[in-house]
């Protein structure tokens, strides 16, 4: 994600003609943006099944539920009380980089480290995947005014597919495997609408916003995992923001217009926490993971120790 959409936004600051010339190249550029993003909603949908198994369910909403909980509830503050920016991080950089989960580091981090069950909560966090759970949170809370016809074009193509692939495991498998393909696409024409002059005031804080994702999302997701019955694995590795959220400010600038000043700069935080949340994420989980494998076994030890036998008495020949 990171790359083709530093590259978009190479071309746009220095040639930002370059691909405007019409046709088929022109749609690879910033225009094509829309088509691409829907494409990837599409296929994201292939994630959601109903075939899960309760206490999965449980676990991922509830670490779901924790991290868009907390995000929603910095975000609003921020929104209400301060104007809608706070040293630099605007409503927007703060709810879109705390909410979303990079689902493939959660993926891998959990099926090395965790075990199948940590793996499944990851179905119900695929809500947070793409641009309508901001979108409706910022609605819901007053901070942005989208048509709901709009909501619903964002939500229909994850929707149909979630559909399509519940009800045929081919077209799920299908579509489902073609999602790492459209994301550099989508990457490289959203860097496209974004200006590299802009890194300058947005680097640094992106930088403070990654590790505040890792904090304050670790720790309450962390705390949810633990309260559900898990490991508190599952939760350090929910502790990152999704390469695929670096998209969602331009989708909610493209809904509502009053965020169009601050997507680009949103953009660029968002892209920076998702570095560094790609390396300290790890790092979270690892610690974690030692600390219940110490935990563990000290239980098999209080287990399995067995207390010595005493010995018995000698026999007594009889009198």
């Amino acid at each position: 994600m990171v790359v083709p959409l530093f590259t978009g936004m190479v071309i746009n600051t220095f040639f930002p003609h370059l691909l405007k010339i019409g046709g088929f190249t022109q749609a690879l550029s910033d225009v094509g943006y829309p088509t691409i993003l829907g494409m990837y909603l599409f296929t994201v949908g292939t994630k959601m099944t109903v075939r899960t198994a309760p206490r999965m369910l449980k676990r991922g909403f509830g670490i779901m539920a924790a991290k868009v909980g907390m995000a929603t509830l910095i975000a609003v503050s921020v929104g209400k009380f301060f104007g809608g920016d706070l040293f630099g991080f605007s409503t927007l950089a703060l709810l879109v980089a705390l909410s979303d989960t990079n689902g493939g580091m959660f993926m891998a981090l959990t099926s090395v480290m965790g075990d199948k069950e940590d793996s499944g909560t990851y179905v119900p966090q695929s809500i947070e995947t793409g641009p309508f759970l901001t979108m409706l949170i910022l609605v819901g809370a007053g901070l942005a005014a989208i048509p709901w016809l709009t909501m619903v074009s964002v939500i229909a193509p994850f929707s149909d597919e979630a559909l399509l692939g519940n009800l045929d495991e081919d077209l799920r498998d299908f579509f489902g495997s073609h999602e790492p393909i459209i994301v550099p696409f989508m990457a490289f024409t959203l860097g496209q609408t974004i200006n590299l002059s802009a890194v300058v005031t947005a680097g640094l804080p992106g930088v403070a916003l990654g590790v505040m994702v890792i904090v304050i999302t670790g720790t309450v997701c962390i705390l949810a995992d633990l309260l559900l019955g898990g490991s508190g694995i599952a939760g350090a590795a929910a502790s990152s923001t999704a390469g695929n959220s670096a998209a969602v400010p331009k989708a909610v600038a493209m809904a509502d217009p009053s965020f169009a000043a601050i997507a680009p700069i949103a953009t660029i935080q968002v892209a920076a926490s998702v570095i560094v949340t790609a390396v300290l994420t790890p790092i979270l989980t690892s610690f974690v993971y030692k600390r219940v494998q110490r935990q563990r076994a000290r239980e098999a030890e209080r287990i399995y120790v067995m207390p010595p036998v005493p010995p018995m008495a000698p026999a007594h020949a009889d009198d």
